[in-house]
């Protein structure tokens, strides 16, 4: 079985991160190395979470109670809840499905004398491109904040020079993931260095925890091995356990009571050291790698098969979701031919104000609905990925046919600077 649950992150990792428990840190000299690997270093504040993170910034903002902050639609509720724990209005703004961005007229008509920011959330792997959005923000003196957590590729992009903020995530499903961390840019010094004398009187994040998250994520990367998760799962159908289930509850973050007390830490020293050292040993072609495999995927998925995001003109394809009228059917026979795909996820589409019916994300949440998330890896031999496609073309009641070309503005834009490695040229050559 490929299974979905997949940690980007290396043994020698989880044993440096097992090790620093054990010694002692500096952890302000620990996060000046940490702000050293980004080109703005002045402008960075490592933190527990992406959660952490936007919370310290609504309180450093102190915008007036009621004030309204636009969402995009689809995102973790916990971003909704943080906003409206400061007293703030979340309102969700649709998507344009085929690119994973703001429907731009919808933004519009959602600005009210009460809005004061906006938050654009880089989906699936996708990047919005932002001058437009800042284009209106402008306009109306909105904030902009850049929830960069599917979107990281190192220092290629670094959140829009003009964003007011930008948050980039190293949980434990997240690339480079450090099992925690994030790292919060803010363009305003005023507002950052208010948000660095916050978390600076929170209690330190314990040890203890973090080495429990180290042993925990050991154990679910080696349950992800190909023998050892066949068995498992051979196990649960055995015991009429539902595994979709578990691996989404396993791999939640900040689950249970207290929330805003356990987002309220700042990083211990050993998490902030596997975060400096994910950081220092990143390497771009991984990327590339990935980008490449999604990419070759495309290219063999039957021609009607819409994919949120498809039109997107940057796709690292972080996760590879597709639409289809039938998701349980296609989940079932994903199944049966060795393939782990599922409806599960953290993302949820924020409801609209009660006064506010108009601005329910109607096209959001039928992909929503409608969405199916297959387990491509960098790992999966080009064989599985053309049978994966296979499974999908007969889905359809066709043969799988080869297609001439990659159709997507994202594999047609990489080819034509010749950033596909040669894993997918070979693969395409050998149709």
């Amino acid at each position: 079985m490929w299974v979905r649950m997949r940690f980007d992150i290396a043994w020698s990792d989880l044993a440096c991160g097992i090790r620093s428990v054990c010694l002692p840190w500096d952890p302000a000299t620990l996060q000046q190395q940490i702000c050293r690997h980004w080109s703005a270093p002045e402008e960075m504040l490592p933190c527990l979470s992406v959660r952490s993170g936007f919370d310290l910034l609504w309180a450093a903002l102190g915008l007036a109670p009621g004030s309204e902050v636009l969402m995009s639609a689809l995102t973790i509720p916990d971003m909704a809840r943080i906003a409206e724990h400061h007293g703030l209005v979340a309102v969700p703004v649709d998507l344009d499905v085929e690119h994973m961005a703001p429907n731009l007229e919808v933004l519009q008509r959602a600005i009210t004398p009460a809005t004061r920011a906006l938050l654009v959330a880089h989906l699936f792997g996708t990047r919005v491109p932002m001058e437009p959005i800042m284009k209106v923000a402008r306009q109306h003196g909105l904030l902009v904040i850049e929830d960069c957590a599917q979107a990281f590729v190192g220092r290629d992009y670094e959140g829009h020079p003009d964003a007011d903020a930008a948050m980039f995530s190293f949980g434990p499903i997240k690339t480079a993931t450090a099992l925690g961390g994030a790292v919060i840019r803010v363009r305003d010094p005023d507002v950052l260095r208010r948000m660095r004398a916050r978390q600076a009187t929170y209690p330190m994040q314990d040890r203890g925890a973090y080495l429990r998250r180290l042993v925990k994520y050991s154990t679910l990367k080696a349950a992800s091995s190909r023998p050892l998760c066949d068995g498992i799962l051979s196990l649960c159908r055995a015991a009429e356990l539902d595994h979709d289930h578990m691996i989404n509850g396993a791999t939640r973050g900040f689950a249970g009571p207290h929330f805003f007390e356990r987002i309220r830490r700042q990083p211990s020293g050993p998490l902030l050291v596997v975060l400096e050292r994910r950081l220092r040993t990143f390497d771009p072609r991984q990327i590339a790698e990935r980008a490449a495999r999604g990419d070759f995927l495309v290219s063999r998925l039957p021609r009607g098969l819409k994919r949120p995001g498809g039109e997107a003109q940057e796709n690292t394809h972080w996760v590879f979701p597709i639409l289809v009228d039938q998701p349980r059917r296609v989940i079932a026979s994903l199944g049966k031919a060795g393939f782990d795909a599922t409806q599960g996820g953290s993302l949820r589409v924020i409801a609209p104000p009660a006064d506010r019916p108009e601005l329910d994300p109607r096209a959001v949440r039928d992909a929503a609905a409608k969405t199916v998330f297959l387990p491509l890896c960098p790992q999966m031999p080009i064989r599985s990925v053309r049978r994966m496609a296979r499974v999908l073309w007969q889905l359809q009641g066709e043969p799988a046919r080869r297609p001439a070309v990659a159709r997507s503005p994202a594999v047609r834009g990489r080819l034509r600077r010749g950033r596909s490695p040669l894993v997918f040229q070979q693969g395409a050559a050998q149709g």
